[in-house]
C-alpha cells in the first residue's frame, strides 16, 4: 500500500460519522454571491465519496472556492473529499494544505479579520473556532496529510500551522 492509499483509507475513516448539514446550511454567509452558488451546487450532493476531483475543484460555479465558504458543519463533512481528490492529484485550482495552514501560520496569530466589524478577532481566532467541531480522529487525518505535503516540499506555512494549531489540538483530545 502506499503512502497517498494509507492517507486515503485514513481520511474514509476518520470522518465516516461526519453528517452532512441540512439543506441550507451549507454556508454561513449571505453575502457576495458565491454563498448561494455553493448551496445550488452542492444541494444534490449528498454523499462526499461520490464526488470527483473536477467538481470539487470548480465549485462553486467555478470559482473553486467551497473550502472559504462552507459552514463549519459543511466543512467538516466535505473536507475528506478535498483531502482524498487532492492526494489522487486531482485539483489543479484548490489548494488544500494552504485552506488547512493559512490560518494557523505565525502572522495569522496577529492579523485581524476585520476590525470595524470584527473587532479584535484574528484570522488565528476565526480558524480555531472553524475547525472547533472537528473530532480526535479527523484531527489525526488532517494532521496526517498536512505531514505528507510538509514532506512533499509543503514549507513552512504547513510546518508552523502543525506547530500552532493542529498537533496541539491533538494533544488537547481532539
Amino acid at each position: 500500500m502506499t503512502e497517498a492509499q494509507r492517507l486515503k483509507e485514513l481520511v474514509r475513516r476518520a470522518f465516516a460519522r461526519a453528517q452532512r448539514p441540512a439543506e441550507g446550511a451549507l454556508h454561513e454567509s449571505d453575502e457576495g454571491d458565491e454563498g448561494p452558488l455553493l448551496e445550488r451546487d452542492f444541494r444534490d450532493k449528498l454523499d462526499w465519496r461520490a464526488l470527483d476531483g473536477g467538481f470539487l475543484d470548480q465549485a462553486p460555479a467555478g470559482y473553486g472556492s467551497a473550502l472559504s465558504f462552507f459552514s463549519p458543519e459543511a466543512l467538516r463533512y466535505y473536507l475528506p473529499a478535498y483531502l482524498i481528490a487532492d492526494l489522487d492529484g486531482q485539483l489543479d485550482q484548490v489548494d488544500v494544505a494552504f485552506r488547512l495552514s493559512a490560518p494557523f501560520s505565525d502572522a495569522a496569530r496577529a492579523t485581524a479579520v476585520n476590525p470595524r466589524r470584527y473587532g479584535s478577532l484574528t484570522r488565528f481566532d476565526a480558524g480555531s473556532r472553524r475547525y472547533a467541531g472537528f473530532s480526535r480522529e479527523e484531527v489525526e487525518a488532517i494532521v496526517a496529510f498536512l505531514e505528507h505535503k510538509a514532506a512533499g516540499g509543503g514549507g513552512a506555512p504547513i510546518r508552523e500551522a502543525l506547530a500552532n494549531y493542529w498537533r496541539p489540538r491533538l494533544s488537547e483530545g481532539g
